[in-house]
């Protein structure tokens, strides 16, 4: 095969949940187990920095990356779901796996394929491992797909564990509570392994403490030690100030990711990088100053608060659960405009109501389904939204809406084009 019928195969022959939702989600490790054994567990002997929580770990994951690559490390990165190319999937140093690994990879695992039945994830991560081992990488940063307990990636022993935040998402497959949730979760915490949690909370709080001492496993609340002050935007950057307690200890950071959700984002990271260099790891100060304003041309990094056009201005956005959505609304609260025109798709197994209850209905909207099976008909998400006093046309393609909003909008008016990461993938 070649790589485009590689990708076919994969896509095709695998249960996927980006396509089909919880009918594609194994809830054990049994499978990546067993392939990882066939395969060698290429997983072991490979450092680790796992990442997991609800919103955020994306934009952790890649500043991270990028912080450890300027730091001078080999760095293998591995996150889900990919915008446009599968193999944004799996990089080192920012540079994405070659296309000759996907398809030399498929092909040695095709006759286990039929025999252990893993999901696309499993064989994806499988990949991600033996390709991390055969180039030697230093550190990986790994992302957790969906949940942490039962997420593929929990079989690794990682150096450190990261929870960047809790809040409803896959509540049909997770938990339809914040606790429940925060358990799930809390599943990636190891051993006498360090954990950092990115917010706190009342209600979760205690479950990460009682898992923490469980496991025998130091535990740092980020937002509790460190704060973000002097926050300021310009063009090109988000600039902050870090202090921990009253110290300061950094000053006009420069962040190249620019929504207001990564002043969240960057407590998490720097109290990783903290705690890195205390299990020996050397990462100057001005290897997190560079890492953190290249962090986009570094990683590849796209789809975050990103400006696709300037006259009409027109962003996008991946969030897509309630906290992303309220992290949205506040970035386009920032903006100047005359008009808001919104270009919004979803998908089935999200919470549409809620967050369709949070949308400005000032707003002009251009209703649209992404292109897979997951995806809410256009008509549908119209008459839903209808209820919600917003209003608009919808549309039989992504692309569609966005070229009429575009041709709608005046030179001041602001699109915002979301709802769904594969509404932005997509545009993209």
């Amino acid at each position: 095969m070649n790589y485009f019928q590689t990708l076919d195969y994969l896509f095709n022959r695998l249960p996927m949940f980006t396509k089909q939702g919880v009918s594609a989600y194994k809830k054990d490790l049994s499978n990546i187990i067993s392939l990882c054994n066939e395969l060698g567990n290429p997983h072991q002997n490979t450092k680790f920095i796992h990442i997991g929580g609800t919103n955020g770990k994306g934009s952790t994951s890649h500043m991270v990356a990028s912080v450890l690559q300027a730091a001078g490390y080999k760095t293998g990165l591995y996150t889900s779901p990919h915008l446009k190319d599968f193999r944004e999937r799996i990089r080192i140093n920012g540079v994405m796996i070659p296309e000759s690994e996907v398809i030399r990879f498929v092909e040695k695992t095709k006759p286990l394929i039929p025999i252990i039945e893993p999901s696309f994830f499993e064989l994806t991560l499988a990949m991600a491992f033996e390709f991390f081992k055969s180039q030697n990488t230093d550190i990986v940063v790994l992302e957790v797909g969906l949940g942490g307990r039962l997420d593929s990636t929990n079989i690794i022993d990682p150096e450190i564990s990261l929870i960047t935040n809790i809040s409803l998402d896959h509540t049909n497959i997770l938990g339809d509570n914040i606790s429940i949730i925060a358990s799930e979760k809390a599943g990636i915490i190891k051993s006498n392994k360090p954990v950092i949690i990115g917010e706190s909370n009342a209600i979760t709080d205690p479950i990460f403490i009682e898992k923490a001492k469980s496991t025998s496993s130091p535990i740092t609340f980020a937002d509790k030690t460190l704060r973000v002050a002097n926050i300021k935007y310009d063009s090109n950057y988000l600039n902050v100030d870090i202090f921990k307690k009253k110290e300061l200890l950094y000053s006009n950071l420069k962040l190249d990711l620019k929504g207001s959700y990564q002043t969240k984002n960057i407590l998490n990271v720097i109290s990783l990088v903290l705690n890195l260099r205390e299990l020996g790891y050397s990462i100057s100060d001005n290897a997190l100053f560079q890492g953190l304003a290249h962090t986009t041309s570094t990683t590849g990094l796209r789809g975050r608060w990103q400006t696709l056009r300037e006259l009409p201005k027109t962003i996008c956005d991946t969030g897509h659960n309630e906290a992303g959505i309220l992290e949205v609304l506040k970035n386009i609260q920032r903006e100047d405009f005359a008009q808001l025109h919104m270009v919004i798709g979803m998908v089935k197994d999200k919470d549409v109501s809620k967050i369709l209850s949070l949308l400005p209905k000032e707003a002009t909207y251009y209703f649209c389904a992404p292109d897979l099976e997951r995806a809410l008909p256009a008509t549908e998400l119209q008459a839903l939204a209808k209820s919600f006093n917003l209003y608009g046309s919808h549309f039989t393609s992504v692309v569609h809406a966005l070229q009429n909003a575009t041709e709608n909008a005046h030179s001041d008016d602001l699109i915002f084009v979301g709802g769904s990461t594969f509404v932005v993938a997509e545009i993209i």
